[in-house]
């Protein structure tokens, strides 16, 4: 099998990988992340309007490229090599799949802002009971005349404190967990002011990225903010969070290559008993088993993208696997390289304890290894 780019997506790759490594300054972007608003406006737009990767998965009526899965994936290992902050994947892959099969004028309008670098959207979908699973709602929305009003609680809504639109997942009926009779809506959002009925705690994560919980409380809603059919969302949620988790496993593959490039530079420069400390062969052994679990986890990510188009059934299974062997890679690769710098490499100086923790925060975002791997045998038994 060719797993060889065509040319088209390796000037793709080119042109996000120059862009970055000229204008996207790690030192910045820290300051952001802890201290600024958790994202540079301009490097959004630019984007948008410049490089063009935040349509370039998207439909091209909606001013898009009509990429599909590998554009997906050289967009992500390319945004995580130079560990941007940027809510590319909460934006372009959830919010943009989402309201990509939804549909609508008001999907279409949003969509077209995506491209355009004008809008940031954020999935309001776990709950403090539900853990990984994305169908088991106590959120409920009920109708009201004209209108839908939303109650429950939603918890780490990543990039909500940066977004201009929610999408809140609520059951309009069934039983808390059945995947009939979940629903999608839309809700125009302002983190500084709010919509009437929603409170907001926003916070920090590990990884310096946004988060907040959201407590929602009789919020009211025009019809037209409910997305696709009624109780009929899980179809494209499932879907969307297949395609989300194998962005951040693509996007773990381009942090776990810059961590190891970083180290075995470090080890060649760093001199103990008067030579490198590379040239220890025990240490040598280390960064080759870290070297052989990248090159497994970038396996288990083609996996993923050559079955984000399949079946329900095996774009999940393989969608696991990669998940659950990334999850594996990342916590190898980034304590390992943490050890090999030694007291260096928790240090805001060196970028290597930034990029660990981006590794660590991964872990967990859209279920962790063990989760994964509880779903792949239970996709695969007889």
């Amino acid at each position: 099998m060719d797993f060889g780019l065509s040319k088209e997506q390796e000037l793709l790759r080119d042109s996000v990988t120059k862009f970055l490594a000229s204008r996207y300054d790690l030192g910045r972007s820290r300051k952001v992340a802890v201290t600024g608003a958790g994202l540079h406006p301009e490097i959004w737009r630019a984007f948008g309007r410049e490089l063009g990767i935040l349509g370039a998965t998207l439909p091209e009526d909606v001013g898009g490229m009509g990429g599909g899965p590998v554009e997906l994936m050289v967009v992500a290992e390319a945004l995580g090599h130079a560990l941007v902050i940027e809510p590319y994947v909460d934006t372009v892959v959830l919010g943009g799949g989402l309201l990509g099969r939804a549909g609508g004028t008001r999907a279409t309008t949003l969509l077209e802002a995506i491209v355009a670098g004008e809008a940031v959207t954020a999935f309001a979908a776990t709950e403090a009971t539900s853990g990984y699973v994305l169908h088991d709602i106590t959120t409920t929305a009920r109708r009201d005349g004209d209108e839908w009003v939303l109650a429950g609680t939603k918890i780490v809504v990543t990039s909500a404190p940066i977004a201009t639109h929610l999408l809140v997942t609520a059951r309009t009926a069934g039983e808390r967990a059945d995947t009939d009779g979940v629903s999608l809506f839309l809700v125009d959002f302002d983190y500084d002011n709010p919509p009437a009925g929603i409170e907001v705690h926003g916070y920090r994560t590990i990884d310096d990225r946004r988060a907040a919980d959201l407590v929602l409380t009789g919020v009211r809603l025009p019809a037209d903010a409910l997305l696709g059919g009624e109780g009929r969302a899980w179809s494209s949620i499932a879907q969307a969070a297949d395609e989300a988790t194998t962005a951040i496993a693509a996007e773990s593959v381009g942090l776990m290559r810059k961590v190891l490039a970083d180290t075995v530079a470090y080890s060649k420069q760093r001199q103990q008993f008067g030579r490198p400390i590379g040239s220890f062969q025990v240490l040598q052994h280390r960064m080759v088993d870290m070297f052989m679990e990248l090159e497994q986890a970038v396996s288990a990510v083609y996996l993923a993208v050559l079955n984000l188009e399949s079946d329900d059934e095996r774009r999940a299974r393989a969608v696991s696997a990669a998940k659950a062997t990334v999850g594996r890679a990342a916590r190898f690769i980034g304590q390992n390289a943490v050890q090999l710098h030694g007291g260096m490499g928790m240090t805001e100086e060196l970028a290597v304890g930034h990029y660990f923790k981006r590794l660590t925060a991964i872990e967990y975002e859209f279920g962790t290894a063990d989760h994964h791997i509880a779903r792949y045998a239970e996709l695969t038994k007889a």
